[in-house]
């Protein structure tokens, strides 16, 4: 069956059945009427011979459907059609029964039985494919749930954790105040510990002296100081004997302070002043000048009263002069350290380089004056005494004295502001200082912005056992209570 389709299909029967009505059409109009029945006979004889065919392919696909194969089928559509002849009027034929309408809906049929079997299948894929994503979903929120689980658990500990850690912090923090608090509260106690014992030992002293004084106005036997031990002849006193070892030691804690101490005060002064470091520096410079002169003031005094209460007693074969110096050397805490940062403190006060907040005072560099006065003190006794270099603004720069700051214009030939004094032996650099060399350096010194109003004097009120007595404190420099011009002569002291 298939085969005899197969060559119906290729002779083209309905090609040619086509072809002709169409050229038919063409030619209606020209032919005569005779031509016209000739092509509708032409057409007939061609549409019974293609139904002939057709005839003998339903007979055979009939055939192979068994003895009841498209009977109903037949019954339908055939019967009716062949009840009312073959030449009935296409009136009286439904259109159903025209072969264009049968293989039109042959395939339609065929089409919708692709789409529906097409549609079924991919209905399947994709009721597949819910399935999989369902238990991809499934996963996924349980692989979620468990990482939430893990995720509140790592919270819990870490809540915890850091809790623990926060309490531990403020823990520390409260102790570490405390025992800031402790050691300043302790430090200061040791501080007036020191300064008491020392006060006490000055006014033994001064007691001792006013005896002798005493002894001298009443029987002319004057009561000695405290005796020095005897030395042998030709032998070396013990000032000259430490002179190396205290210049050595003296030259490493000045440098000290200039890498340690220094470094502390600008600190200190920076929370007060932040926005002039300038002035910053002048403050500092100026506070080392003042506590130099005021060491060698109070340096000063002591070695006149000592020379002159020596001078009495004094025998052997060194000087009196060495015997003096050696005298110091011995009793270093007879230096009066409290009395010399107080008499700096008010150089600073009045001194017009210089400013501060009304509201502060210069004692916060009082811990960085008082080393200074020491160091001070301690090379006022060396033999040579070393001295700090005299400084005035505007200057011309000298290698050979400074270093230049970091900040400064390397190619400025004179100094804006000095940062750290240079120290010396005579004419002799023995540490180098610094300064900040910039061009257009005001000539004219620069005064403070904002005058700082007088501090109280802090002065210690003198001994009443001294106020009668020729050796009472006036002989001890009197503090400087008026402005004074700062000039390179004045840094030096003749000893």
């Amino acid at each position: 069956m298939a085969e005899s389709l197969r060559r119906m299909v290729n002779n083209g029967n309905f090609t040619s059945l086509q072809d002709k009505l169409e050229k038919w059409l063409d030619d209606y109009h020209i032919n005569t009427n005779d031509q016209n029945v000739a092509r509708a006979c032409e057409l007939v004889e061609l549409n019974a011979r293609v139904q002939g065919q057709l005839f003998t392919l339903l007979n055979l696909v009939a055939s192979e459907g068994g003895l009841y194969g498209g009977v109903n089928t037949l019954k339908n559509r055939l019967l009716p059609w062949l009840s009312s002849g073959f030449a009935a009027s296409a009136a009286s034929v439904s259109a159903d029964t025209s072969l264009a309408v049968l293989a039109e809906a042959a395939e339609k049929d065929r089409q919708i039985t692709e789409i529906q079997s097409h549609y079924e299948q991919q209905l399947d894929n994709m009721e597949k494919d819910l399935v999989e994503t369902k238990d991809d979903a499934a996963a996924l929120k349980a692989e979620l749930d468990e990482t939430r689980d893990e995720l509140d658990d790592t919270r819990r500990k870490s809540t915890g954790t850091m809790m623990a850690t926060e309490d531990e912090i403020i823990r520390l923090k409260e102790e570490l105040r405390l025992t800031r608090d402790e050691s300043a509260s302790l430090r200061t106690r040791v501080d007036m510990i020191g300064d008491y014992e020392r006060q006490v030992r000055v006014l033994r002293d001064e007691i001792a002296i006013l005896r002798g004084e005493r002894a001298v106005l009443e029987n002319g036997l004057p009561e000695p100081l405290p005796p020095l031990p005897p030395p042998r002849p030709g032998s070396p006193t013990h000032a000259k004997l430490t002179d190396s070892v205290r210049r050595s030691r003296l030259i490493g804690r000045y440098n000290d302070l200039f890498s340690i101490d220094r470094v502390e005060a600008l600190t200190t002064l920076r929370r007060y002043i932040p926005d002039d470091e300038e002035m910053v520096q002048r403050i500092v410079f100026v506070g080392v000048q003042e506590a130099f002169h005021a060491a060698k003031m109070a340096f000063r005094a002591m070695r006149l009263r000592v020379r002159k209460n020596l001078a009495i007693t004094h025998i052997g074969p060194e000087t009196l002069e060495e015997a003096v110096l050696d005298y110091i050397v011995r009793n270093t805490d007879l230096f009066d350290v409290n009395g010399a940062v107080q008499d700096t403190i008010r150089a600073m006060n009045v001194n017009p380089k210089i400013s501060f907040p009304a509201e502060i005072d210069f004692n916060l560099l009082h811990p960085f004056i008082r080393e200074v006065c020491r160091c001070g003190w301690g090379m006022c006794a060396l033999e040579p005494p070393l001295d700090i270099s005299p400084a005035t603004d505007a200057e011309l720069y000298n290698e050979l004295k400074y270093r230049r700051s970091y900040d400064s214009e390397f190619t400025a030939p004179l100094v804006a502001y000095h940062v750290w004094p240079a120290l010396m032996e005579y004419d002799r650099v023995v540490v180098k200082g610094e300064a900040v060399t910039k061009r257009g350096a005001s000539l004219s010194p620069r005064r403070a912005t904002s005058p700082r109003p007088m501090s109280p004097s802090r002065s210690r009120s003198p001994s009443p056992t001294r106020s009668g007595s020729a050796m009472s404190v006036s002989s001890r420099p009197s503090s400087r209570s008026s402005p004074r011009p700062y000039s390179a002569a004045s840094s030096y002291v003749s000893y």
